[in-house]
């Protein structure tokens, strides 16, 4: 692992993203390694030739003269790095930047695959609306193990579940989802009594990793073959319609709401859990694009 200190210029930068109005990175590359990481693009702006997961540089940055300007605002840790990946136990950039956004009066949302997040649970509650989400995609520790190298689910779980009864709205993020492989009902029915939302998100293949996924399909899954050949080389958005009407069914089943990302900013979130499908991110990016009136602060 190549780690390496960088300073920046700032932390905060406006976000075209539909569920926050500020990102915040406080690092460059992740640890992590996911294979299918949508973030791994970040390379080509870091300098590194090395390959995604083993490189990550520690930002530094000035302290923040005027934190309440964000009063109101949402800020969203995490959006192209994980903020709790491991090296954050040493150089404790994420808990940095929390104390310095602290009492500013603006919401936190967090994105995460790690429990070390458990570490800032009295700091983050201390946060108006704050949200943690965890990544979980899978229940398999193989097929976990295969595709990165954060920390089991289960801890991840128990992390969702400490925040949980803590009073910290929580988010079960199943993205992002294998097709044919995420059993997308398993994972609602293990975290709903831990979390307040759970959001899904279709597996988009671009880029360098494209090739890295279809391949280890191929040797490791061959029967899913035709399908990823029809998803992912054709175009074909049928088994997502399938899979939206399919989980639309157990949703009801299970007395839970469903809302599709169109209609899911209007609404107050409590439980039980509140089902958003996000299918198609690109395409939520693109409204948020257009400006306030496609979009908003995203679900509170």
């Amino acid at each position: 692992m190549i780690v390496r200190d960088v300073e920046a210029k700032g932390v905060l930068s406006k976000s075209n993203l539909p569920v926050s109005d500020y990102s915040a990175n406080p690092y460059i590359g992740c640890a992590h390694g996911c294979r299918y990481c949508y973030a791994s693009f970040m390379k080509r702006f870091s300098g590194h030739s090395e390959p995604w997961g083993e490189f990550v540089d520690v930002k530094h940055w000035p302290w923040i003269e005027n934190p309440r300007k964000y009063e109101g605002k949402e800020v969203f840790i995490g959006s192209v790095t994980d903020p709790y990946q491991p090296l954050e136990e040493k150089h404790g950039r994420t808990r940095t930047l929390l104390e310095q956004l602290q009492g500013s009066g603006c919401k936190v949302s967090i994105a995460t695959r790690s429990d070390l997040v458990l570490r800032d649970l009295d700091l983050i509650k201390t946060f108006p609306g704050a949200r943690v989400s965890w990544s979980v995609n899978m229940l398999d520790e193989g097929f976990r193990k295969d595709m990165d190298r954060a920390v089991s689910i289960e801890r991840r779980l128990a992390a969702m579940k400490a925040f949980h009864d803590a009073g910290v709205r929580t988010i079960c993020f199943i993205s992002p989802i294998f097709p044919g492989i995420t059993d997308v009902a398993a994972i609602i029915r293990r975290a709903r009594d831990r979390c307040n939302l759970v959001w899904l998100e279709n597996l988009n293949l671009r880029g360098a990793y494209k090739e890295e996924i279809l391949g280890y399909i191929a040797r490791k899954r061959p029967d899913l073959v035709p399908l990823y050949h029809a998803i992912y080389r054709k175009g074909d958005r049928g088994y997502w319609m399938l899979l939206d009407e399919e989980i639309r069914r157990f949703a009801l089943g299970e007395g839970l709401p469903y809302l599709r990302n169109d209609d899911s900013f209007t609404r107050p979130f409590e439980d039980p859990p509140v089902i958003v499908n996000y299918f198609f991110h690109e395409e939520v990016v693109a409204r948020a694009k257009k400006g306030p009136a496609g979009r908003r602060s995203g679900p509170s």
